[in-house]
């Protein structure tokens, strides 16, 4: 484990009831949640450890903050967690829904509705999209509390060296998600039997291997669509669908809009919010 540094994170934009912080940490530390909060992890991976629980945050993974709440996050040596924090007033907190997220649900994997929203809120801090992050966070809450409300959190605990492999894995494949992977080459990579690989992965990071590989290429594709002027198409071919159509469904599930119609929301061409 790394103990080498502590970077306090750092505020991007503060609003009456809301707060944006980008945070960068890969140091051991114990702290308490003030106030309502979500944080969305872009990159690296962090072990996050609440209630004395733990679960490991790779990119596309959101943490959920509660006042009061200690906890700890660890990192392996030589890896940062890197990403977005929301901090909301308890007034904001109730009306977006994050109060009604169920209070056994500390954090949600890579979730497609989700990283889209994610990885548009870095566009907007880039100043890449006409977005304001203060209607993001609000989104992103609003649609957390509608996930988390249908999830059931059935986790088994994997032991250390295989939570260790599995994350190693899962950083391979966010770094690799625009080439073909399938199920076997991670499971080689990892040194393990397909299906012992296949339940040790979903264990540890909360969706199968194919299923994180899509949200990786997704939030590839949702920065990208608000980032320039790349035709949809090449998007869809570099983040690593090999079908048009396929990116189209897969983003339009997603995001609940299609391609187009996300970037011309984050051009400030169309509300979020109207579908």
């Amino acid at each position: 484990m790394s103990s080498s540094k502590r970077t306090d994170p750092v505020v991007l934009a503060h609003f009456a009831s809301l707060s944006v912080l980008a945070f960068e940490c890969d140091t051991n530390i114990g702290r308490m949640h003030m106030q309502p909060a979500i944080a969305y992890v872009r990159r690296g991976s962090m072990f996050y450890r609440p209630w004395g629980r733990g679960f490991d945050l790779v990119p596309g993974s959101v943490l959920v903050g509660r006042p009061g709440i200690e906890y700890v996050c660890e990192h392996e040596a030589g890896v940062s967690g890197i990403g977005l924090s929301f901090r909301f007033a308890p007034e904001l907190a109730d009306a977006t829904g994050h109060a009604r997220i169920p209070v056994d649900v500390d954090y949600l994997p890579p979730v497609a509705e989700l990283v889209v929203l994610g990885e548009l809120a870095q566009s907007a801090v880039e100043g890449k999209a006409d977005v304001g992050l203060d209607e993001i966070g609000v989104l992103l809450a609003h649609r957390l509390a509608a996930v988390a409300c249908n999830r059931s959190e059935l986790r088994r605990e994997p032991s250390l060296r295989h939570r260790r492999r599995v994350v190693e894995i899962a950083l391979w494949i966010d770094t690799h998600s625009a080439d073909p992977i399938d199920l076997q080459t991670a499971a080689g990579l990892a040194d393990m039997s397909l299906f012992h690989f296949l339940r040790v992965f979903t264990d540890v990071i909360g969706i199968t291997p194919h299923q994180y590989l899509i949200r990786c290429r997704l939030r590839r594709a949702a920065y990208l669509l608000a980032d320039g002027e790349q035709s949809i198409t090449d998007i869809a071919l570099d983040v690593g669908f090999s079908d048009l159509s396929n990116f189209v469904n897969a983003f339009h599930r997603a995001a609940g809009a299609s391609p187009q119609r996300f970037r011309e929301s984050a051009r400030g061409k169309r509300g979020l919010t109207q579908r």
